[in-house]
C-alpha cells in the first residue's frame, strides 16, 4: 500500500510540476510560445512523459486556466467576506477581480482570451470551482431582492458590470498609458454608478 501511495504522490507531483512549468513559460515568453517540448525541457523530462498527463497543449492549458479560475474565485470570496452589505460586497469583489487581472496577468489572459484565444469557458470549469460570474450573480440577486428582478434583468446587470471591468482591464493589458490613479477612479466610478442604478 505504501508503494502505491508513493507512486500516486509522485504522479501528482509530476503533474503539478508540469503545470508550474507551463505557467513559468507563459509568464516568461507568452502563451503563444508554449509547447510540450519546452515544458519537458523546463522540468528535464522527455516530451512523451508530458503526454502521459495531458493529451495535448489545449488539454494542458485548460488545466492551467481552471487553476486561474480557482485563484480568482478565492480572491473574490475573500473580498466578499469582508463586507456585510451587498453593494459593498460588489465593489470589493470587482476590485479583487481587477487586482487579480494585473497581479496574475498571464492567468487572466488565458482565462478570458486577452490577446490569445480562450481555451476554457466557465461552463466547462466543473462543479468544484465556483465561477466569478456565479459569485457576482448571487450578490446582485441579494442586492435587488426587494425588486424581485427577472433572470434577464440580473443577466443584464451582470454583463454591464463585466463589460466595463473586463473592457478596462483589456485596454490596460493591450495598451497601457493611463495612470493607475485614473484607472482606479474610472473603475470605482463605474462600479458605483452601476450599483446606484441597480439599487434605485
Amino acid at each position: 500500500m505504501a508503494s502505491k501511495d508513493r507512486i500516486l504522490r509522485l504522479k501528482e507531483e509530476t503533474r503539478a510540476n508540469i503545470l508550474d512549468a507551463a505557467l513559468k513559460i507563459g509568464k516568461k515568453e507568452g502563451w503563444q510560445a508554449l509547447s510540450m517540448r519546452k515544458i519537458a525541457d523546463e522540468i528535464e523530462y522527455t516530451a512523451p512523459i508530458i503526454y502521459e498527463y495531458f493529451s495535448n497543449k489545449d488539454d494542458l492549458l485548460s488545466e492551467v486556466t481552471k487553476k486561474g479560475y480557482t485563484l480568482l474565485s478565492v480572491k473574490m470570496q475573500e473580498a466578499k467576506a469582508k463586507h456585510r452589505l451587498p453593494a459593498k460586497q460588489l465593489q470589493a469583489m470587482w476590485m479583487a477581480y481587477w487586482n487579480f487581472a494585473f497581479a496574475e496577468k498571464e492567468y487572466y489572459q488565458l482565462m478570458f482570451g486577452v490577446e490569445i484565444n480562450c481555451c476554457v469557458t466557465q461552463q466547462t470549469l466543473g462543479d468544484d470551482i465556483i465561477s466569478p460570474a456565479d459569485l457576482i450573480w448571487d450578490v446582485i440577486v441579494e442586492l435587488t431582492k426587494d425588486k424581485e428582478p427577472t433572470e434577464d434583468e440580473i443577466c443584464k446587470w451582470y454583463y454591464t458590470f463585466w463589460s466595463v471591468v473586463h473592457g478596462l482591464i483589456s485596454i490596460n493589458i493591450v495598451r497601457q498609458g493611463v495612470s493607475d490613479e485614473i484607472n482606479q477612479q474610472v473603475l470605482s466610478d463605474a462600479i458605483s454608478g452601476i450599483i446606484n442604478n441597480i439599487s434605485a
